[in-house]
């Protein structure tokens, strides 16, 4: 299946140069020329990769990779940097808010390809080691991932989307603390006006769905001034 690829610079002949050679190694190429078109294409096409220009107007390349490592959906997406910057600060910044490579214009189209896909490579990689479970079992509460159903003692429960979204991501690291800002950050994306009390009430209904006495969570817990994490797990208690 073709790689897709984003390329996000202001300057439309350097775009239309990297897309053609991009094409030509048989990589399906989309374009956008400033950071709010490009992380509205992120948000809603199905990408492998994004070669993103550090000066962009409106949102910066700084800004889009951050976007792109805060949420959920896409905080895995394989960034390479592309500036005219030498700095090695800005080299540094730009590897340190996430993103897997960084090159400096002007370029070898020839090294740009062949570092493309030495980062597919490598996320390819850890994604094929990171694969998300099927199912996920924890002191009488079962989940099914694909079929979205939840049981506790072999009774199924019911819950919002919302809710298993919720439940999801915190099961996807037990024992790892997120706060509220975070879990607005990954479960509730870019929606707007939403408190970080909404968080608390969804995890009160969680809690009173899933958990026997919810005034004594055993699946999920709050971490006084930090937020919440599923509990810690150890081998004999998954079962």
């Amino acid at each position: 299946m073709q790689k897709k690829i984003l390329v996000v610079d202001d300057e439309k002949d350097i775009v239309e140069l990297i897309a053609y050679n991009l094409e030509q190694e048989g990589f399906t190429v989309l374009r956008a020329y400033d950071g709010q078109a490009a992380w509205e294409m992120i948000r809603a096409a199905r990408l492998d990769m994004v070669l993103l220009d550090l000066m962009l107007p409106g949102l910066s390349g700084m800004e889009v990779c951050k976007l792109i490592r805060r949420h959920g959906e896409t905080e895995m997406l394989p960034v390479i940097m592309l500036t005219a910057k030498s700095d090695q600060v800005d080299k540094i910044l730009g590897l340190e808010l996430g993103a897997d490579d960084y090159m400096t214009k002007p370029f070898s189209v020839r090294e740009l390809v062949a570092r493309i896909r030495a980062v597919l490579r490598r996320s390819q990689a850890r994604s094929d080691m990171n694969m998300p479970p099927e199912a996920f079992t924890y002191l009488g509460l079962e989940i099914d991932f694909p079929s979205c159903t939840v049981k506790v003692d072999n009774n199924r429960v019911s819950l919002s989307s919302r809710e298993f979204k919720l439940l999801q991501f915190l099961t996807r690291r037990p024992g790892r603390v997120y706060s509220r800002e975070q879990l607005l950050d990954h479960v509730w994306g870019d929606e707007t006006f939403v408190e970080p009390r909404t968080v608390d009430v969804h995890i009160s209904r969680l809690r009173a769905a899933i958990e026997k006495d919810k005034e004594h969570p055993k699946y999920i817990l709050t971490v006084r001034g930090l937020g919440y994490k599923f509990n810690d797990i150890s081998p004999e208690q998954t079962s």
